[in-house]
């Protein structure tokens, strides 16, 4: 059986794949398709991507930290050509948290504030786990937004996933 710690790594190492394979197809895209406005919260391909990034991030923040003093909105993050390095960091950082996670750590409450100034307490597992589905439901927006701009956007299924890796 697997244990949760290995079902949170394998999520959190599918969440960098499928972010991975969605920058790469967003990188064939003009400034000007980057930019439409969808009329969605985070407005655009780029918005929407960037609001994902600073999520995880935040995320990461706050489980390496509780409530991280860092803010949520950093400016920097809006200039595209350095965000996909800054991302892949931030995946690996990650990544690194997961590989060291144990059955303990995940099942460890995590007390943090929001950006509202509510305090809450969940365990690791749940925050992961929503890091994950939070990515899969902003990269499915963008995937449609791709396919609007007219390019067919890569497969990003956890199935096909777990295929890749078991092949």
């Amino acid at each position: 059986m697997t244990s949760l710690a290995e079902v949170i790594r394998n999520h959190i190492t599918y969440d960098a794949w499928a972010t991975g394979r969605l920058l790469d197809a967003v990188d064939e895209l003009s400034p000007d398709q980057l930019s439409h406005d969808f009329g969605t919260a985070d407005k655009s391909i780029k918005g929407t991507l960037i609001h994902l990034f600073r999520s995880s991030r935040l995320w990461l923040r706050r489980i390496e930290e509780g409530t991280p003093t860092t803010p949520f909105n950093v400016p920097e993050d809006e200039d595209w050509p350095t965000l996909r390095p800054k991302w892949a960091t931030v995946q690996q950082k990650w990544k690194a948290w997961a590989d060291g996670l144990s059955e303990d750590d995940a099942v460890r409450i995590l007390e943090y504030t929001d950006l509202k100034g509510n305090p809450w307490a969940q365990p690791i597992w749940q925050v992961a786990l929503h890091v994950v589905n939070h990515g899969s439901h902003h990269r499915g927006q963008v995937s449609g937004f791709v396919r609007a701009s007219g390019t067919t956007p890569p497969p990003l299924d956890f199935i096909a996933f777990m295929r890749q890796q078991n092949k």
